[in-house]
């Protein structure tokens, strides 16, 4: 069809292999072969079987990048749910112990992070005056502290009896059944954003947040809505993480809610809202995951891992920017 310019504009999107190889999904996933490859050749024992058993410890905080992802579209931000984790273990581990039957100990694990999803959820809703940063900053202090009180003078809390624990922890072959349950909540949530109302809204909201209000887009509802998932999803994370490690301390999923940012970010998704894909968090995902695993087989220290691990999270933040000021100029050129 030719416009007014006499330029042919398609009808149909480009869905050419070049546009999708250079978009920031495709790279990602060039950059997931390239990262499997370069820890196959620096790790002798880097193969299928071993980061699939390795890989557990690590699903359990992709379990969070999905809600979280959510949240970042609409350009609110979540900084308490390392937290919540650790009071979903911690109750569930003292219900386990004081001999609840292991479906009432699962109950109370997700009951509890659903409630404190649902605690930042009213006040981010409730006090929109305030950020939401500076909201669950308080409930993070809040959670950990009431972990703290729960677990007593030694800080730590072993199950008595793990058979249950065992059980959820158990595998298909070399694949742990979390995998399967991660790819399930991946699926999902991904149609959602990519194909249902409920998403499209996500970026409405993060886009401009008033002019969805007016638009007739309930933005309380759905940020209360994000933050009960992320808190029902943290819990799920918590069951998961107690199977791996039968106990819980005031440690426990520290780290959690800047590593579940770091691979949304990574995967492309604005920290100021409207922007970004969630397979592309995905494939963030399992990138940093095969990483970890690659460069703890040779021992390497913990402190490097997560250095190098900031600066690819830098560049990320970067390369759009700097993208985006090479076309400028290039545009400012041409005009010239």
């Amino acid at each position: 069809m030719a416009g007014k310019s006499g330029r042919t504009i398609s009808a149909t999107p480009d869905k050419s292999l070049k546009k999708a190889l250079l978009s920031w999904e495709g790279m990602l996933l060039l950059l997931f072969i390239a990262i499997n490859i370069l820890c196959k050749c620096i790790s002798p024992v880097y193969n299928l079987t071993n980061v699939l058993r390795e890989m557990p410890k690590y699903l359990t905080e992709i379990f969070l990048l999905f809600p979280m992802a959510y949240i970042l579209l609409m350009g609110e931000i979540d900084i308490s749910v390392g937290s919540t984790v650790c009071l979903a273990a911690t109750m569930a581990c003292l219900s386990s112990n004081a001999g609840v039957p292991f479906i009432g100990v699962i109950l109370i694990g997700l009951l509890t992070g659903t409630v404190c999803g649902m605690i930042n959820g009213f006040l981010a809703t409730r006090f929109r005056e305030l950020p939401t940063m500076i909201i669950t900053l308080g409930t993070q202090i809040v959670f950990r502290g009431i972990a703290e009180i729960a677990l007593g003078d030694g800080g730590s809390i072993s199950l008595t009896n793990a058979d249950g624990f065992r059980a959820i922890a158990g595998k298909v072959g070399p694949v742990p059944y979390m995998f399967f349950i991660v790819i399930i909540c991946a699926v999902i949530f991904t149609v959602i954003a990519e194909k249902r109302v409920f998403g499209r809204n996500l970026y409405a909201i993060g886009s401009n947040s008033r002019t969805a209000f007016y638009s007739g887009i309930k933005v309380n509802q759905m940020l209360f809505i994000s933050y009960t998932v992320l808190g029902l999803l943290a819990g799920v994370s918590a069951l998961f993480l107690t199977s791996a490690t039968y106990g819980a301390n005031t440690t426990t999923g520290k780290g959690f809610e800047m590593d579940a940012i770091a691979m949304a970010v990574f995967g492309g998704i604005s920290t100021a809202g409207g922007k970004g894909k969630l397979i592309g968090g995905i494939i963030s995902a399992f990138t940093i995951t095969c990483l970890r695993v690659g460069l703890g087989q040779i021992n390497m220290n913990p402190q490097v891992i997560l250095i190098i691990l900031g600066a690819l999270l830098i560049c990320a933040v970067l390369l759009p920017n700097i993208s985006q000021s090479i076309s400028d100029k290039k545009k400012k050129a041409s005009r010239a």
